[in-house]
């Protein structure tokens, strides 16, 4: 029998997971707990390898990681002996970036003898297919959401972000360090249309080129609608298949209340 353990971050997404799956153990890392889902066990980075001994003990043979996690600020006196020679490696990965350091992740718990599956692989339903969700994008707003996906795609391609705002065919931001929020809220402040009467814009979300599907997935919720509203967007676009939508039937009925477009992009 496969027993699942969930590498849970911050957010709802973890306990979207958790509703998929027969009795997880959820295991997080210090500081970055769930929303509204009990964690069995914590852990810290230091202590990497007592932890994946403790995942064995426990009958777990596959994990999957859901949620937000920062880089944690690491306490060299905590580190055990097995983890510290592990600390070149993982110092060498965080060097090339974020998809390095989570390949770097993924094959840690690989060579622990662990499945690593993906939220598409246990929870399909979790990222939606082609089609329009809510909404009508105009042909306006079909153009720039092409020109924002051949941005983010351009982004991706050196690790730096997932997403782009696109308005008239002028890029107005891009998701960089401090994440959608942030990219939106600059949008809201300083974003200003050639033409007031033109398209609103558009937030165009996906997955990096190349990107390890199984962890960090871009992910949208009801959040994510507040601030594209506030930033006067038209919509919210994304690519099908590749990003995650939490709380569908909620996320559609705000984005009709809002008069935003939803759309999943092939």
């Amino acid at each position: 029998m496969t027993r699942t353990a969930i590498i849970a971050g911050a957010g709802r997404l973890p306990a979207a997971v958790a509703a998929t799956l027969q009795a997880p153990l959820v295991c997080a890392l210090e500081g970055f707990a769930p929303e509204a889902l009990p964690v069995d066990m914590a852990f810290r980075v230091e202590r990497l390898m007592p932890f994946l001994r403790a995942l064995e003990d426990a009958g777990v043979t596959r994990v999957v990681f859901a949620g937000a996690v920062s880089r944690p600020r690491l306490d060299p006196s905590l580190f055990d002996m097995a983890t510290a020679q592990m600390v070149p490696r993982l110092l060498a990965a965080m060097q090339g970036g974020d998809d390095a350091t989570l390949r770097a992740v993924i094959a840690i718990f690989e060579e622990a003898g662990f499945t690593v599956a993906g939220v598409a692989d246990v929870a399909p339903d979790l990222l939606p297919g082609p089609g329009v969700l809510a909404g009508a994008p105009s042909a306006a707003d079909q153009a720039d959401a092409a020109r924002a996906a051949a941005i983010v795609a351009a982004l991706g391609a050196v690790d730096v972000g997932q997403g782009a705002v696109v308005a008239q065919g002028l890029c107005l931001a891009v998701e960089t360090l401090p994440g959608t929020d942030a990219m939106l809220d600059f949008v809201a402040a300083t974003a200003r249309r050639p033409d007031p009467a033109g398209a609103r814009g558009v937030m165009f979300k996906a997955a990096k080129p190349g990107q390890d599907r199984r962890i960090d997935l871009p992910t949208l919720g009801l959040q994510t609608l507040a601030r594209a509203h506030a930033a006067g967007l038209a919509g919210v676009a994304f690519q099908a298949g590749d990003v995650i939508v939490l709380d569908r039937a909620a996320m559609l009925a705000e984005a009709e209340r809002l008069g935003l477009f939803l759309w999943a992009r092939a």
